[in-house]
């Protein structure tokens, strides 16, 4: 599809036509699935046609971001969409684990270059070149950026550093609405558009958080602080003080309500940009204080002022042009006569006010003006020349232009001071490139020129660097690549700045001569000596002077008019002299009083070097700003603009074909879609995949691979790189493994494509194979994560089980321990306890016995000793002794035992003598007796009670006394209610 588009189909023309009507005809038939193209180079066919309804059907659908390749679209809304750049959806890029997954955005280009300087990949530094015309979006995108790296770039480990990066973000951010302030203006296409370039330089260390920021400007547009077009503004800090200031400062700085100026055009214009407020917080963050920033006003008040100062033309040569009256003056109110001091000075109010806020003498401010110093002869002598009219008007727009370029520049100086880091404190940056959009406006001028001259540049740089050194390199490396046919704008770029002859020298030429010069004679020459060009055009047509340059984005006239006398840019020394005897705080500081030295503005008269031009800086500071950005990895953002009144939801197709063809975005889209837009270096390609070498299959090792005919270089003329061959060709083996795995089943091998390309030098892939490959890769270090994790949770169950081991064993020993110690003193406990019952018994026994009375006794020796006892009978009768307790126990019990067995148990227990047991009588207790039967009989006259050593409990007490009863220790033994005797 790639050929046919670019007419290189072997059929005939007729069907390649039919062919691609059919096709486009099927692409647009579904356009209602067009807002789902993310990325330009899945667009079939790509034609400017449908990549401009792509673009339309996504802006219809809110989604103002779209890929192309190596190139972001970014669509300018027209309106405020919050949600679309909250912080929410910063980190939500920043953590996502690909970024290029979600939608486009320009989070993704920020995430992208965070993430390279992370990878330390040189080049390490980054760079986002953000264009488009003036009122695309690119201040608004740069903001973007800023604010994002202000999130995810600040990330401090203690609360000290967490304090110095909110103040480093702050500061970065708040530079934004000062620089906005002092150097964007409202112009016929933008109502924000940037009136000077800015290379805003982010400062990372080595943990790659932002730690500060530097600014280097470009051309500040300072001739419009004197001359605006019809219909658009001034600086929008002008229009800021005269609507923002409080009564007060009104008095101060002498701007009345209704105030008319001529440097003030459309005032009762209101935008969003009109905000003082904002300008004087941001200020104050960024170390100017209130005193000074008041100061800034008083001398922003007394340009105004100076415009205001009009000449009357004078009938005679030698006398100066004087002033013209206040009243004289349109629309110039009574007002600044009462405010200013009572003074009898014939001079105009417009003259006295501008002195008096900028601290000047007003006779030598009118006279600097009025008056020209001419220095001449070896003996530098001096003459006065009164100006004309005009040079007089000249001269003092010249002072005005100074004070606010001088003032401009300090302004740059002290964001820089408060926002830059220490050299040492950081190690790599990311720089967002912000300049003027491509502009062509009735008239243009120089200010134009050198605009259209930095686009020119930026976009030879992007040709460079994507599209032709894509194409040289594909044929040095050997790759077999059909060229794309692209606009190369090299021509162009010859014209303005080439050697030995061009715009630039022919003007600069111009300057260096000292000569007058007409604007028709410098046409004449221009055209005379560049006539070969094919980029400079003629209208004949045109009455004024001028030429035509055919650029990329399309034919610009400039008008030669006044074109030498901007490039030479000449400022009166009597002009800086007289800055410097300003009583001006701030003055003072912009144009100190120092001999020694050598301004710009004040050459020395004998010396011969040629004064530097306006194109001769400006030239220079884009060749320093090019070699930053070669040193750096480059990323794009391209702004396109849907219309040119800024409304919201409307798309005008021609403005936007229009800047499709300018920046050259087909172009872009065919080389990304059909060729190799990464490449890695042999040696960085093997570093970092050589881990898939473990998904080599052993059997496909060998010549047979489908990659390596094609894939490997045929030869490798340093030994580094035959070194790398082997490694390189274990990559490739696993490349149809990768590529199967990721293929689905109604695929064919054979039908894909080869997705990369092994050079002499470099590895060319696509980003589908990069993705693979890096699928594969996180494949691997899975695989390996598992392995380390299956053996660490090995060896930590292993170091478990050894430490439960050791803690069951340690366990067994202590509870052994225990239970040896608690065995002990149990025994310990048993002994004494043993030992005391041992003692209490016998102390009991011995205390029983000799209570008793010696009836057992008289028993005994009143037995028969004719019974002989054997010595079994006398352990026998000595257990019954012993035992007798329980007898009588037994013996009174109620129930269990019989009445023989309980007269057997007393009868032994009482040791009665031996014989029949028939022949005793024992009376025991009944149930229903209500006493006890005694076992004695009754005691026979005093009784002596022995209550001290009864070891009874109630030996000694008797709870119902009565007259015949007893006391004492045989009182529980005794009958209540009658005596039983046996």
């Amino acid at each position: 599809m790639l050929q046919q588009v670019n007419g290189h189909n072997p059929r005939s023309d007729g069907q390649a036509r039919e062919y691609l009507r059919e096709d486009l005809q099927e692409f647009l038939d579904g356009e209602v699935l067009l807002y789902q193209l993310d990325d330009l180079t899945r667009v079939n066919p790509v034609t400017l046609e449908t990549v401009l309804r792509c673009l339309q059907a996504r802006y219809m659908a809110d989604r103002f971001y779209t890929n192309a390749g190596c190139t972001l679209v970014a669509l300018n809304p027209f309106k405020p969409i919050p949600q679309l750049y909250s912080p929410e959806l910063m980190r939500e890029y920043h953590a996502a684990p690909q970024p290029q997954k979600l939608k486009p955005h320009v989070f993704t280009v920020g995430e992208q270059t965070y993430r390279n300087v992370k990878s330390l990949i040189e080049p390490v530094n980054q760079s986002i070149v953000v264009s488009g015309e003036s009122g695309a979006g690119k201040t608004w995108t740069s903001r973007c950026l800023m604010k994002f790296y202000a999130v995810v770039a600040a990330s401090p480990a203690s609360w000290e550093t967490h304090k110095i990066a909110e103040r480093i973000e702050q500061r970065i951010l708040n530079s934004n609405p000062v620089m906005e302030a002092f150097g964007n203006a409202c112009t016929l296409r933008n109502n924000n558009s940037s009136r000077f370039g800015k290379f805003i330089q982010l400062q990372l260390n080595r943990a790659q958080q932002m730690t500060g920021a530097a600014v280097q400007t470009y051309l500040l547009e300072k001739t419009r602080v004197a001359c605006q077009a019809s219909s658009e503004r001034n600086f929008h800090i002008f229009y800021q003080i005269c609507k923002g200031a409080s009564e007060d400062e009104r008095l101060q700085w002498h701007l009345p309500e209704g105030a008319a100026f001529s440097w003030l055009p459309n005032p009762e214009r209101s935008l969003e940009e009109d905000c003082f407020e904002v300008t004087r917080e941001a200020m104050l963050h960024l170390g100017i204080d209130t005193p000074t920033q008041n100061n800034i006003f008083k001398v922003l008040a007394g340009l105004l002022h100076l415009g205001n100062i009009q000449f009357a033309a004078s009938e005679d040569e030698a006398q100066p042009c004087q002033p013209m009256d206040d009243a004289k003056l349109p629309h110039e109110e009574d007002w600044m006569e009462s405010d200013l001091p009572k003074e009898d000075s014939p001079l105009p109010g417009s003259v006295r006010t501008a002195s008096l806020l900028l601290g000047l003498p007003e006779d030598v401010l009118l006279e600097t003006v009025q008056i020209r110093t001419i220095r001449a002869g070896r003996q530098q002598q001096v003459f006065r020349k009164p100006c004309p009219r005009a040079e007089c008007d000249t001269r003092r727009d010249c002072l005005a232009k100074l004070i606010y370029a001088r003032l401009f520049d300090w302004l740059v100086s002290v964001i820089n001071s408060s926002i830059c880091a220490d050299t040492d404190s950081w190690t790599t940056f990311i720089g967002l490139l912000d300049v003027y959009g491509f502009e062509s406006f009735p008239d243009n001028s120089l200010e134009q020129l050198c605009i259209n001259y930095a686009n020119e540049k930026l976009q030879q740089h992007f040709v460079a660097h994507y599209l032709r050194a894509q194409q040289e390199e594909y044929a040095v490396e050997g790759l077999e690549w059909s060229f794309v046919n692209y606009q190369d704008n090299q021509a162009c770029l010859d014209l303005i700045e080439g050697s030995p002859i061009s715009i630039c020298s022919l003007i600069n030429e111009e300057c260096r001569l000292n000569r007058p010069s007409s604007a028709a004679q410098l046409q004449t020459r221009i055209e005379t000596a560049l006539a070969g060009s094919p980029c400079l055009g003629h209208n004949k047509l045109s009455r004024e002077p001028s030429f035509i340059v055919v650029h990329y984005a399309g034919p610009v006239r400039y008008h030669t008019a006044g074109l030498v006398e901007k490039n030479k840019d000449p400022v009166p020394p009597e002009l800086t002299r007289l800055l410097q005897q300003s009583q001006d705080p701030l003055l003072m500081g912009l144009f100190p009083t120092n001999p020694k030295e050598k301004t710009q503005e004040e050459p020395s008269g004998q010396s011969r070097n040629p004064v530097l031009t306006v194109v001769s800086k400006f030239k220079a500071s884009l060749e320093q700003l090019l070699q930053v950005l070669h040193s750096t990895t480059p990323h794009y953002i391209r702004c396109i603009k849907p219309n040119s009144q800024g409304q919201a939801q409307t798309f005008v197709q021609e403005e936007v074909l229009s800047q499709l063809e300018a920046c050259g975005l087909v172009e872009t889209i065919h080389i990304s879609a059909a060729g190799f837009p990464i490449r890695i270096s042999h040696q960085n390609f093997v570093e970092r995949y050589k881990l898939l070498r473990r998904l080599r299959p052993h059997t496909s090792s060998g010549p047979h691979s489908p990659y390596t005919a094609k894939g490997l270089p045929e030869w490798c003329p340093h030994s580094e790189e035959a070194m790398l061959e082997p490694l390189i060709q274990d990559i490739l083996h696993t490349l149809p493994v990768l590529t199967q795995a990721a293929a689905t089943p109604g695929d064919s091998a054979e039908a894909m494509p080869a997705p990369m390309h092994c050079g002499r030098t470099k590895v060319f892939i696509t980003d589908s194979m990069l993705e693979l490959l890096e699928c594969g890769r996180a494949q691997v270090l899975e695989q390996c994560a598992r392995c380390i994790q299956g053996g660490w949770r090995r060896h930590r169950h292993r170091e478990q089980a050894r430490q439960r081991r050791a803690a069951m064993l340690i366990q067994a020993a202590i509870r052994s321990w225990l239970t040896r110690k608690h065995i002990q003193r149990l025994h310990a406990a048993a002994t004494v306890i043993k030992h005391a019952w041992q003692k209490w018994r016998i102390r009991m026994a011995y205390l029983a016995a000799k209570e008793l009375d010696g009836v057992e006794e008289k028993h005994f020796s009143q037995a028969p000793c004719s019974l002989s006892t054997s010595p079994l009978q006398t352990r026998f009768l000595e257990a019954i002794i012993r035992l007798w307790p329980l007898g009588l126990v037994l013996a009174n019990t109620a129930m269990g035992v019989s009445s023989f067995q309980r007269k057997l148990v007393v009868w032994a227990c009482l040791h009665l003598p031996r014989g029949s047991p028939s022949s005793y009588s024992v009376q025991t207790a009944q149930q229903d007796q209500a006493g006890v039967t005694s076992i004695r009989a009754l005691p026979q006259g005093s009784i002596k009670f022995h209550c001290r050593k009864s070891p009874l409990r109630y030996a000694d007490i008797c709870p119902e006394p009565s007259p015949y009863s007893v006391t004492g220790f045989n009182q529980i033994l005794l009958e209540r209610h009658r005596l039983i005797h046996m």
